[in-house]
Order: structure tokens, then C-alpha cells, then sequence
């Protein structure tokens, strides 16, 4: 079977992508690669009103793009998704910041479509630590609670961007399996927002999956990087972790400003660190051979060309998505 059809044939579902949600040419991209689902990013440093905002311009897309795009619920909203061709969109967020102080708005958010919550993002808030704070200090009590109201209401817990404690005790203390939806191992690349091997080794035993990441700054050559370059990750994640607990987590930028990295790099979202600014390129760019999500098939074809089965093809574009959605989200149905 040829690599393309393998790609047709297949679910392609990226772990995160958080691209210019208002430009067309994204759109085009993920439609013109057959991309089945996507966790989009709906918040990073947002509060509860923005999110909601941010929210309510989701639906309107919806609305306005039924031909071509659909909220993504539930595992089999997926499958209803690449029946249709349309790209099947999963509201996620990098960090739990829209909550504030109040758990039962995780309930709110997941009545309104949020599927997949990140613990925290890079630094502290008050669930947990992330990966650039000075002290972890692991999950706090309200962050405690928070990954039991999660494992009640089927989110999915994300720990891509967290401290290394606090991403052991989520491991730890979740009943359901967590997801990394794009890191990469430190092992691999000695990076501190790659995960260490003893954290990917409990996700996998406990079911988790993790998102092979394709941003530069966490691949072997940095800003040089190339299809090959992330698909080395992808090996190094199957041979640490198995064949059934890695997918693609692209961390698309696609269109994204110089004032969004500015914004996104920011201690807090509000105090610019202007010197790893200063180590982006401007534009921003993927690794060369996957710029965009209408180059996705080329993952796929790499694959095949290292001597990787169909099936197992197969399981890192999509299957291992699913079948970890499947068993977190439970079709979206509540649990008392």
C-alpha cells in the first residue's frame, strides 16, 4: 500500500495544534492535509470571561463553516468526521487559568465542548506547577480536587507543559489515563519541557498517550529541523514507550504573530521575556517537510519508509487518539 493511502485511509489526528484561529489559510491547510480532528487551543493565559469569548467565536465558526468544520464531543464525533471529510475541532486548553478559583466552572466549560484541559501552563497556578518554575511543588489540594472533578466529568487531563512533580502526581492520582498531547522525551532532547523517561514510562503503564511535538526549540536540531528530525522523536517515543502510546502533536503556530509569541512567552501572560523571544525566528516555522497541516502526509510516508507496519501507521496518526478519548471522554457521558 502506498504511503498516501495509508494517510487516506487513516484517522490523522494532532494532539495540539494552536494556529491563528482567524485566518482562512489555516482552515485551507487542515482541509487540504485530511486532517480528521484537532485539539485547537481555546486557551493559554485566559481568564473565565475571555474564555468564554474565545468559546462563543468557536461556535460561530461552527455555524459559519458547517461544510467543513465540526465540534468534536465525543470519540464517535470523530469517526462521524472523516466520514464527512469535514476536520473535527476538540476545544482544549493549555493551562487551567480559566476556572480561577472556581471548580465547578470545570463543569460549565464541559457542558460548552471542552474535552482536554491542561494542568498548567509553564508555570504555576492553582492546580499545580509547570515546567519553568522555579520550585514544583506537585499538585496543590484545590488541584487535587480539580483532576477528580475532571476524571468525574470525562476531560482529559493534559500534562505536556507541567512540572516534573506535579506531572507524576496527576499520573499518580488520576483514575483515568492522562495525555502528554505534545512533548517529546528529555532523554531524547535535553530540553525541561521534554518529559522525563520515568514520566512517560507511568503514563504509558497507566494507558496514557503522548503527542510526538514538532516545535523546534524541543527537536534534536532546534530551528533547523526537519521532517526526519521529528520523526526521530516519534521513534524514540515508540521505543520508549511503545507502539500504542504515541501519536502527533504538531504544536502548529500557523499564522501566528510576532505579538502572539510575545504574549504567549510571557511570565503570566503579562511579563515578556524579551531574550527567549529573541531566539524565535521570525516567521515561526515547523520543521521543513511539515510546515502545515497540509503536509501531514509526509509523516506517514517517513513511517513507512523507516519500515513501520500499516497498522502501526495507523495507531500513530489517530488510533491511539481514539482509543484514549474513547476511554476518558465515555461518549461524553457523565459520571455521578
Amino acid at each position: 500500500m502506498k504511503p498516501d493511502s495509508i494517510y487516506d485511509d487513516s484517522l490523522v489526528i494532532d494532539g495540539l495544534n494552536v494556529s491563528n484561529w482567524d485566518s482562512r489559510a489555516v482552515f485551507d491547510s487542515l482541509k487540504n492535509g485530511r486532517v480528521t480532528a484537532i485539539n485547537a487551543t481555546t486557551a493559554v493565559w485566559e481568564g473565565y470571561r475571555e474564555t468564554l469569548d474565545n468559546t462563543a467565536a468557536w461556535l460561530r465558526r461552527f455555524r459559519d463553516r458547517p461544510d467543513s468544520l465540526t465540534q468534536v464531543r465525543s470519540a464517535g464525533d470523530i469517526l462521524r468526521a472523516k466520514e464527512d471529510g469535514r476536520v473535527g475541532v476538540v476545544l482544549g486548553w493549555q493551562n487551567a487559568s480559566p476556572i480561577e478559583s472556581r471548580l465547578d466552572r470545570l463543569e460549565l466549560f464541559h457542558g460548552l465542548g471542552v474535552r482536554i484541559i491542561q494542568i498548567t501552563y509553564n508555570e504555576r497556578n492553582l492546580i499545580g506547577n509547570g515546567c519553568f518554575e522555579r520550585v514544583d511543588d506537585g499538585l496543590s489540594s484545590f488541584g487535587v480536587d480539580a483532576v477528580r472533578e475532571m476524571n468525574r466529568l470525562g476531560i482529559l487531563i493534559d500534562l505536556s507543559h507541567v512540572g516534573d512533580r506535579t506531572t507524576l502526581e496527576a499520573i499518580d492520582l488520576s483514575d483515568d489515563p492522562v495525555a502528554c498531547t505534545h512533548a517529546n522525551a528529555r532523554p531524547f532532547f535535553d530540553h525541561v519541557r521534554n518529559k522525563t523517561g520515568e514520566a512517560l514510562k507511568l503514563l504509558a503503564e497507566k494507558g496514557g498517550v503522548v503527542g510526538a511535538n514538532g516545535f523546534p526549540p524541543f527537536l534534536r536540531n532546534e530551528w533547523q529541523s526537519t521532517l526526519s528530525d521529528y520523526v526521530d522523536a516519534i521513534d524514540d517515543l515508540v521505543e520508549r514507550v511503545g507502539i500504542d502510546h504515541v501519536g502527533i502533536g504538531t504544536d502548529f503556530t500557523q499564522d501566528q504573530s510576532r505579538d502572539f509569541f510575545k504574549w504567549l512567552l510571557s511570565r503570566q501572560g503579562t511579563i515578556p521575556q524579551e531574550e527567549w523571544l529573541a531566539s524565535f525566528p521570525d516567521p515561526v516555522t515547523h520543521p521543513s517537510g511539515m510546515e502545515t497541516p497540509d503536509k501531514l502526509s509526509n509523516v506517514a510516508a517517513e513511517l513507512k519508509g523507516r519500515g513501520y507496519r500499516d497498522q502501526d501507521v495507523s495507531k500513530i496518526l489517530g488510533e491511539n487518539w481514539l482509543r484514549l478519548f474513547r476511554q476518558v471522554w465515555r461518549d461524553h457521558a457523565r459520571r455521578g
